[in-house]
């Protein structure tokens, strides 16, 4: 793999021609990046206090399709949304919407999909995202950088203990199966992709 290869996104690799007039295509795709994550928060299994969604798997998959600095964007849109009261977030409106919903017990996993999207946007950029040993490592970082910021949020709010009995314990599946996921599709575009060039 040639050295300038290993530093391109899926999205670079994809469309080439998405360098040209970057910024309006970047906002275009932010706007659907932020589409595609108020949907995966509706696709939910009702758990207390974090609902399991799509929306980790979407969020790991558009930092590592769109890169660290147009995935966190992406992401950063999608909670200005959220800020701005519309609703966006999993049990929106009916768990109430804007400011105060961000206050809640998934405040923390919010903050950290920032982190997610720009740790695997960041490792994609390098190659990690083209083969399933490195792309599993990969999607448990980005996931370990979500959980975090969640359960310091949740142990301010319920303490250490009952966080990890509620906001992580029960959707240790899911995660693994989410980051299994990842593992199994990226790859496998990037071989679709590949062939292509």
């Amino acid at each position: 793999m040639r050295a300038e290869a290993a530093h391109t996104t899926l999205l670079v690799a994809a469309w080439p021609s998405f360098q040209q007039n970057r910024l309006i295509k970047g906002l275009l795709l932010a706007f659907a990046g932020s589409l595609l994550l108020a949907m995966s928060a509706k696709l939910q299994i009702p758990f207390w206090p974090v609902p399991m969604t799509m929306q980790t798997f979407v969020v790991l998959l558009i930092g590592a399709a769109f890169g660290p600095r147009l995935g966190v964007a992406t992401i950063a849109l999608y909670l200005l949304e959220g800020a701005a009261g519309l609703p966006v977030f999993a049990g929106t409106p009916e768990k109430g919407i804007g400011l105060a919903y961000m206050m809640g017990p998934t405040g923390g996993y919010l903050v950290g999909y920032l982190g997610a999207a720009w740790i695997v946007g960041t490792l994609a950029q390098r190659g990690w995202d083209r083969t399933v040993p490195t792309t599993l490592a990969a999607m448990l970082l980005g996931t370990l950088t979500l959980y975090v910021p969640g359960i310091i949020w949740l142990t301010h709010l319920i303490g250490f203990e009952k966080a990890i009995q509620f906001g992580v314990t029960p959707f240790l599946f899911a995660a693994a199966f989410k980051i299994a996921l990842a593992a199994a599709v990226l790859p496998m575009v990037w071989k679709v992709v590949s062939r292509r060039a």
